[in-house]
């Protein structure tokens, strides 16, 4: 490849940890789907099933619960409650950007790259979140698991996807996916991306992101145009 051939045209972002703080949403809507299946709260199930939830932030939120209640019709009933509770948690205000991401995505497009976020959530929950932050229109393109099929992190589909439907870059090495999760850094490894950029601001640590294949790892997205343009050069 040449230098050109490399260049990164494609930026797939992650959404809660990575572009937007969500101060831990994500366990107290957990907590809400868990009573609503009869999930005792201070419980050792309870304690072991958050524990899961933790180790997977970044998965798709229907493929952690079909894992923790096994039953479709139960991971279906927690799924729903865990997003009416995010919803509602959202719109409550108890969200807001990463400090510089707004700045860094546009950033982004003044230099001419096409900038994607996605999601684990649902559709609903992510358009809810793109609601509370006015963020409705930042982006051309936003992803969540259904958007690609159905299958989540860290099935390569949403990076895939993004790479498909926007026409971006003629080449998956030409795309940089960014999260703050394992499961991001897989996604983005198995899509065959040429920048996959772990970031501090959300579940993970830098140990395991570069364990599960950061090219880089970062303070914050903030940090990403000033990376990519190292990458460029």
């Amino acid at each position: 490849m040449t230098a050109h051939d490399s260049s990164i045209g494609l930026v797939v972002l992650d959404m809660a940890g990575t572009t937007v703080a969500d101060g831990g949403l994500v366990e107290q809507a957990f907590a809400a789907a868990a009573r609503e299946l009869g999930v005792e709260p201070g419980s050792a199930d309870h304690a072991e099933k958050l524990d899961y939830v933790r180790a997977t932030m970044g998965e798709s939120k229907i493929s952690v619960f079909r894992y923790l209640f096994g039953e479709e019709a139960l991971a279906q009933r927690a799924n729903v409650a865990f997003e009416k509770a995010y919803g509602e948690l959202v719109d409550g205000g108890l969200i807001a950007p990463i400090p510089g991401a707004r700045e860094a995505v546009e950033e982004l497009k003044s230099a001419g790259l096409t900038v994607v976020l996605s999601t684990g959530f649902a559709r609903v929950t992510q358009d809810a979140i793109l609601g509370a932050l006015g963020w409705r229109d930042l982006v051309e393109l936003t992803l969540c698991p259904a958007d690609a099929g159905g299958r989540g992190r860290p099935y390569p589909d949403m990076v895939l996807s993004a790479f498909l439907r926007t026409g971006a870059v003629d080449d998956v090495r030409q795309v940089a996916v960014v999260g703050d999760t394992a499961y991001d850094m897989r996604s983005g490894v198995r899509a065959g991306a040429g920048v996959v950029a772990g970031v501090l601001t959300g579940a993970h640590d830098a140990e395991v992101l570069r364990g599960a294949g950061a090219t880089h790892v970062l303070g914050s997205v903030a940090e990403l145009p000033r990376i990519l343009r190292g990458v460029d050069e």
